[in-house]
């Protein structure tokens, strides 16, 4: 299993950093999780072909991690791949369908089957041979957080969230942990994670997890990734890794 990190970023630019979005490949075939704006740019650089994705994993519905999906689509389009699966969260539907509504010279050409999750599922998508099953995240919106178990190992992502105990579980004797870090320490901040508000957590879990990996970055974060790191390292054990985009993870 091999984890290519497209975007690790947030809504805010920054150099070096496009939105979220990350590109797992299991076996032969890739499956997407999140694909906000500048993701779909990232694709030629990671040297893999845009459509070869056929199957797309949303954590929420903010813009930072949907935001390319429907470019996404339309690129396949142009190169004669029509059919995609994705999958997120409660509104998902809704959500897509009204922004491809937008775009009539769509509709009749692409196949889109949208399936809405909810904490506690479990499920294999179609083709791969992997199974995935989720709970809820801490986050101003619907937001799924992620277990990703395949035949080179397992990891769970985040989403966007506070520290929560409930994806702590879910990361039970997995091999990696992505969670999202968007502030540096000494920043109070709700609906997302700074290392303080992880470390109490990532202590108690401490033998649980085989290594944790940071990612989505606000600007704030520049210049104190290194420190961010270091202070986690205070509470667990286990390797503690700083993403970045174009970044490659082999389980």
């Amino acid at each position: 299993m091999e984890i290519t990190f497209l975007g690790t970023g947030v809504a805010i630019p920054q150099k070096n950093r496009v939105q979220s979005g990350m590109l797992v490949r299991l076996e032969e075939k890739p499956l997407l999780i999140d694909c906000g704006s500048g993701v779909l740019s990232r694709f030629p650089e990671a040297g893999v072909s845009h459509t070869e994705v056929d199957t797309v994993l949303l954590s929420h519905l903010h813009l930072d991690h949907v935001a390319d999906l429907h470019p996404l689509i339309k690129a396949n389009w142009l190169r004669g791949s029509t059919s995609m699966k994705v999958y997120g969260p409660e509104g998902t539907e809704e959500w897509f369908s009204k922004v491809l509504d937008a775009y009539e010279y769509l509709l009749e050409k692409v196949d889109v089957d949208v399936i809405e999750l909810f904490p506690g599922k479990e499920f294999t998508p179609e083709g791969f041979d992997c199974e995935i099953s989720c709970t809820a995240a801490t986050h101003s919106t619907p937001t799924l957080a992620y277990r990703v178990t395949g035949e080179g190992g397992e990891f769970v992502y985040s989403g966007d969230t506070e520290p929560s105990r409930k994806i702590m579980e879910l990361a039970a004797e997995a091999d990696l942990l992505i969670h999202e870090c968007s502030f540096p320490p000494g920043m109070k901040v709700t609906n997302h994670t700074t290392p303080e508000t992880l470390a109490d957590l990532m202590e108690e879990y401490n033998k649980e997890i085989g290594s944790i990996c940071l990612t989505h970055f606000y600007p704030e974060m520049r210049g104190h990734e290194r420190e961010s790191v270091n202070y986690l390292k205070g509470y667990f054990e286990g390797e503690v890794i700083l993403a970045e985009d174009l970044m490659r993870l082999e389980l």
